[in-house]
């Protein structure tokens, strides 16, 4: 499996967990709390998530990494979407 994660900074962190995974939940078996929650995307790619007060953290595992860049872009844009109205820093490191 290749790792991926980034660390956005951003008070809001909680509620975009939340609005992330209820919205993939529509298509997925997600799990989440208001402080952790986990989307698979099939059975080799997925993406957690863990909120506190300063940041959301994702952490994105794919079995291809032909697939990573693409799927980083696909959070990355969701979660820009759900955030508005602040803007955010998403670096994705492996």
């Amino acid at each position: 499996m290749h790792l991926s994660k980034a660390v956005v900074r951003t008070e809001h962190a909680s509620r975009y967990l939340q609005q992330l995974c209820k919205h993939w939940s529509h298509k997925f078996s997600v799990d989440f709390d208001p402080h952790r929650g986990r989307v698979p995307f099939n059975d080799t790619t997925e993406v957690t998530f863990t909120a506190d007060d300063a940041a959301l953290t994702m952490v994105l595992s794919v079995a291809d990494p032909a697939q990573q860049a693409s799927m980083q872009g696909v959070i990355g844009d969701h979660l820009k979407r759900f955030a508005f109205r602040e803007v955010l820093d998403i670096v994705w490191t492996d």
